[in-house]
C-alpha cells in the first residue's frame, strides 16, 4: 500500500506542477533537493537521541528491569502480543516505547520503538512482511494515547502568547484515547481479511536466516561487575538512597513553591513538565547502579545499536519526505483541500484547519509550520487555533512512523498497518473536533 501512496504523491505532484507551468515545476524540483537534505539532517539529529536513549535502555535491561516490567505487565502484553515471549528484548523495548508515549515523551519513545521493531524482526518468520505484533505495535504508536499534556504543542502555544497554553490537554487526551481504541479495533478486524494474510515464505531466504541471533545476557557482554564486598554493597545502597532522597526533596520544594504561587493544578503541571524526564533518567541510572551494572560501558554498547538502526532508516525516510515535499510544493495539497472544504464545513470543521489534518500524518515539521502559520493568522486562542493545537497533539506522523519503523525491521510489506493507522488518524480527527466543540464552543 505504501508503494501506491508514494506513487500517488509523486505522480500527483508532477501532474499538478506541469499544469502550472515551468516555474511551478521548478519549485517542485527544488523541493526534492531541499527535502532530501532536510531528511538526512533529521536522521543526523535523531542519531544522538537514539544513542543516548538506547544506551539508557541497555542499562535497564542489563540490570534486569526488563524482566521486572515484563512480569508486572505480562497479563496485558500477553493478550496484546501473544507471539512475543515475555522475556524477549522486543517486549521490554515495546513497553518502554509505549510508556514514553503515554507520558508525552515522544523523543524518548522513538529510539525504543526502533529497537522494538528490530527485535520483532528476529521473531518474524515471514521475511519482508510485517508480523501481527509489528502491525499492532505500529497501530498503537501511530495513535499514541497521551495521558500527560503534549508539552511540545503547549510550548508553541505559550511562545505564541496564548493566555492558556494548557487548554488543549483534556481535548487531546480524549482524542488520543479514541484514536488508539479505533486503531486497535481496526487491526483486529482487518487482520481477519484474506487480503492481509502473510505472503508465503521463500525457502532458504537469506534474510530470514540472518535473524537467528542468540540472546546476549549481561554476564556474556561483560557489563556487570564480579561479586563485591559487603561493605561496598552497603555504600552502594547508601548512595542510591541519598540520591533518591535528594531528588524527592528537590521535587517537593519545587512543588511547594509552585503551589504557593500558582495553585494546585498549575503546580502539578509544572512538576510534570519539568521533572518527568529527569525522574526517568535518574531512576534507570540508580537502578543500574544498585544492580552493579557498569553503566558507562552499558550506555556505549546500547549506543552502537542506535548507529546500526540509523543506517537502515536513511533511505526510507528520504524517499517518503521527498514525496511529501513535492506534493505540497506542487499545490496539489491545496487542490485536495479545496475539494474537501464543502463537505467538512458541514460538520463544523473550518477550512483553515484542513492543511493541518492532511499534513499531520505526513510530516511533523510540516505540521509544525502549518500550526505556526495558523497562529499568526487567527491567534492561538481562537477556535481555529485551539482545534489546530488539538489536532497537532492528538495524532502522529503516520507515514513517518511507518517508513522509519518498517525500515528498521527491514519490512517492505506492512500488510494492514497503514489502514489501521489511518483509521486511528481519522477517528482522532473527528474526536478532536467533537472535543473542541464541547470544551470551547
Amino acid at each position: 500500500m505504501l508503494n501506491a501512496i508514494w506513487l500517488i504523491l509523486v505522480g500527483g505532484a508532477l501532474c499538478v506542477a506541469a499544469l502550472g507551468g515551468p516555474e511551478h515545476l521548478k519549485d517542485v524540483i527544488d523541493s526534492i533537493f531541499a527535502s532530501a537534505k532536510s531528511a538526512v539532517q533529521l536522521v543526523i539529529g535523531l542519531v544522538g537521541v537514539m544513542v543516548f536513549f538506547l544506551g539508557l535502555m541497555r542499562i535497564a535491561f542489563d540490570a534486569g528491569l526488563r524482566d521486572v516490567i515484563a512480569r508486572k505487565l505480562t497479563p496485558i502484553t500477553r493478550r496484546l502480543f501473544p507471539e512475543v515471549p515475555a522475556d524477549h528484548p522486543a517486549m521490554g523495548a515495546m513497553i518502554m516505547n509505549m510508556a514514553s508515549n503515554v507520558l508525552g515523551m515522544g523523543n524518548a519513545a522513538t529510539p525504543f520503538g526502533l529497537k522494538a521493531m528490530s527485535e520483532l524482526a528476529k521473531l518474524n518468520n515471514h521475511s519482508g512482511s510485517a508480523s501481527n505484533a509489528m502491525v499492532l505495535f505500529l497501530a498503537i504508536n501511530a495513535s499514541a494515547i497521551t495521558l500527560l499534556p503534549p508539552l511540545g504543542t503547549v510550548g508553541v502555544r505559550a511562545a505564541a502568547n496564548s493566555t492558556d497554553p494548557w487548554a488543549i490537554w483534556m481535548p487531546t487526551l480524549f482524542a488520543t484515547a479514541c484514536s488508539t481504541a479505533a486503531a486497535v479495533l481496526a487491526y483486529t478486524l482487518l487482520g481477519r481479511l484474506s487480503i492481509f494474510r502473510h505472503r508465503p515464505e521463500t525457502p532458504g531466504d537469506a534474510t530470514a536466516q540472518s535473524r537467528e541471533f542468540p540472546e546476549v545476557t549481561p554476564v556474556e557482554s561483560g557489563l556487570t561487575a564480579p561479586p563485591e564486598a559487603p561493605l561496598v554493597g552497603k555504600l552502594r545502597t547508601l548512595v542510591v538512597v541519598a540520591v533518591a532522597l535528594g531528588m524527592c526533596l528537590m521535587i517537593g520544594n519545587n512543588f511547594l513553591n509552585a503551589y504557593q504561587s500558582d495553585g494546585l493544578v498549575m503546580a502539578i503541571r509544572a512538576i510534570l513538565q519539568a521533572w518527568a524526564l529527569p525522574i526517568l533518567l535518574v531512576a534507570v541510572l540508580l537502578y543500574g547502579f544498585s544492580k552493579r551494572v557498569r553503566v558507562y560501558d552499558s550506555m556505549v554498547a546500547g549506543g552502537r545499536d542506535a548507529l546500526d538502526v540509523a543506517y537502515m532508516i536513511v533511505p526510507y525516510l528520504v524517499v517518503i519526505l521527498v514525496a511529501v515535499a513535492m506534493f505540497r510544493a506542487s499545490g496539489a495539497l491545496e487542490v485536495v483541500i479545496g475539494f474537501l472544504d464543502p463537505w467538512t464545513s458541514r460538520i463544523g470543521v473550518p477550512a483553515e484547519v484542513l492543511p493541518m489534518a492532511l499534513i499531520r500524518p505526513l510530516s511533523g515539521s510540516g505540521a509544525l509550520g502549518v500550526m505556526s502559520e495558523i497562529f499568526n493568522a487567527h491567534g492561538p486562542d481562537s477556535f481555529i487555533g485551539l482545534l489546530t493545537s488539538t489536532l497537532m497533539g492528538s495524532t502522529e506522523t503516520t507515514f513517518y512512523i511507518l517508513a522509519v519503523y518498517l525500515g528498521a525491521a527491514g519490512v517492505v510489506d506492512g500488510r494492514h498497518a497503514l489502514f489501521a493507522c489511518l483509521v486511528g488518524d481519522v477517528t482522532g480527527f473527528f474526536a478532536a473536533v467533537a472535543a473542541c466543540h464541547f470544551f470551547f464552543g
